[in-house]
């Protein structure tokens, strides 16, 4: 008995560093000290900074992954795993500075997993961030052959003085939403069962373009780091930024909103993408857990003064993001059910 025949394969697992080697070394940035396959990675920040402050954040792409895996869709769950990570992150005015991934499987595929290593290369050039290092576990008996598991960890740096928090928001400002490149990578869980239900394969089709159902579900999560950084470039006073994943606006707004405010929200201001129609019809699902579960096309939210407003429309629009006025910023002193209001609140099924 040997480790091979335990179904870890260590020669396998050199080769497949080798492979993704030149997709690693394309990301880096001019901070960075050597190249891979040390224990650690090396990294200086960048100059100019007077108080550097180190924003992390760290996440998966969920059960999304059952899907790509089932149709053999790879290169977009790895975008998924950067754009969950520095979407978080941007939040705080910081410049995603590296990016670390995990991969766990029963057994590696070369094939597939470089394709996972492609798509995290992708985003993080993206997002002007380097991939300074991963982990790679090949753990039979404990996954599936054919299975794997994704986790993030990046870190960006923000100079001090231009940290955003949220404490500079009052009543008034303006909430603008950014339009979301579809599901992106949160509710899977119930998507999966709606599916299911429905018996969707490969050849089941959706909207009036008649594309293919499931290339629509495991389109990537959208990056808005570089717009993002146009807009802070533009020098425009960004009050508090929020990623809406799962839970929604209802959940995900408020994380950016000091004590004593909530968000107004307009739910006629934008046009919900038609997905979210159907999965209301096929699942049955309640309007309010929609709402709850899912961004229903608002990607990620920015909270500005009224007079600043139009300019970061206009910025958005000039980068190829729709974007709409969502909503506004109230007095929350007098009434403390709710962070966020003017969603709907019934159980109904009756999603428009």
């Amino acid at each position: 008995m040997d480790y091979k025949s335990s179904g870890v394969n260590v020669e396998a697992g050199r080769a497949f560093v080798n492979r993704i080697k030149s997709s690693v070394e394309s990301t880096s940035r001019p901070e960075v000290i050597g190249g891979i396959g040390g224990f650690g990675g090396f990294i200086r920040l960048p100059k100019g900074l007077i108080n550097p402050v180190l924003v992390s954040g760290t996440d998966g792409v969920g059960t999304k992954l059952e899907l790509a895996q089932d149709y053999q869709s790879h290169y977009g769950v790895g975008i998924d795993l950067v754009a969950m990570c520095v979407n978080d992150v941007i939040t705080s005015g910081a410049e995603p500075l590296f990016f670390l991934d995990y991969i766990a499987t029963g057994k590696l595929s070369s094939e597939a997993l470089t394709e996972v290593i492609e798509g995290i290369a992708h985003g993080c050039k993206q997002s002007k961030c380097s991939l300074l290092g991963g982990e790679t576990a090949e753990m039979p008996g404990f996954y599936g052959a054919g299975q794997y598991d994704l986790a993030g960890f990046c870190v960006a740096v923000v100079d001090e003085k231009d940290l955003i928090d949220g404490k500079k928001i009052k009543p008034g400002d303006q909430i603008i939403g950014l339009e979301s490149s579809g599901i992106h990578s949160n509710g899977f869980s119930l998507i999966r069962k709606v599916i299911a239900l429905k018996n969707v394969n490969r050849d089941t089709c959706f909207g009036h373009e008649k594309k293919p159902l499931i290339d629509f579900l495991l389109r990537p999560t959208k990056l808005y780091v570089n717009l993002v950084h146009e807009l802070l470039q533009a020098k425009i006073a960004l009050k508090g930024m929020a990623h809406i994943t799962g839970g929604g606006l209802p959940e995900n707004l408020p994380r950016c909103l000091p004590d004593g405010l909530r968000a107004s929200i307009n739910t006629s201001s934008w046009e919900k993408p038609s997905i979210y129609k159907w999965l209301s019809r096929e699942g049955d699902i309640p309007e309010i857990d929609l709402w709850n579960t899912f961004n229903l096309g608002i990607g990620f939210c920015i909270v500005v003064s009224s007079e600043d407003s139009q300019d970061v429309l206009d910025i958005c629009h000039a980068n190829s993001c729709n974007a709409w006025k969502i909503g506004q910023i109230e007095d929350h002193s007098q009434d403390l059910n709710s962070r966020v209001i003017g969603l709907p609140t019934s159980e109904e099924t009756s999603y428009s």
